[in-house]
Order: structure tokens, then sequence, then C-alpha cells
């Protein structure tokens, strides 16, 4: 198995360039629940096929349990899900059947 190399490329003579997350905040499920109107349960629903390329992480505390948030991208991912899911409302139970 091979590890990935570090993502420090060389961008001219004696310099480096390095990725940089440009993600600065995230907002938990229960806020974009309440600023989208829709239910906590509901959207932990939805979300749980997102990862995170698309926007979604887990945050840790003190306590054991995690709290999903979302970036701002993901906050767009999970809205598009939303109205995918509002036009067809089988899709979690057929997802469910399947599990």
């Amino acid at each position: 198995m091979e590890l990935a190399g570090p993502i420090i490329t060389p961008s001219s003579p004696g310099g480096l360039m390095m990725h940089v997350n440009k993600v600065h905040s995230v907002k938990t499920i229960d806020c974009v629940a309440r600023e989208l109107g829709e239910s906590v349960d509901w959207l932990h629903d939805v979300a749980d096929e997102m990862d995170t390329e698309d926007g979604v992480i887990w945050v840790y505390g003190d306590s054991d349990n995690g709290v999903m948030a979302f970036t701002n991208f993901g906050i767009e991912t999970l809205t598009d899900l939303i109205e995918m899911h509002k036009q067809d409302p089988t899709i979690l139970q057929r997802r469910n059947d399947q599990a």
C-alpha cells in the first residue's frame, strides 16, 4: 500500500505551494434544519447519503456523540437533495428497503 505524499508542489524556483483548507466555519444540522424549516430527523436521513466531499462533516466534543455539520457547499448539496426527496418521497423508503 502506498501512502499519499504531502500536498506540496514547487510553484517556482525556491517557492512552495500548499493546499489550504478554505472552510472557515460549519453549521450544525440543528441550525440548518431551523434555517430551512425542516425536521432535524428527516434532514439526518436525507444527509446520510452525503460524504465528506459533499460538504458534510462530523464534529466531536467532550461527549461520545458526534454532531453532523455542513460547510456552505454542504448546505447547497443538502438543499439539492431536499428538492430531490420532496419530488420523490419514496427515495428514503427504497433506500431503507435495500438495507
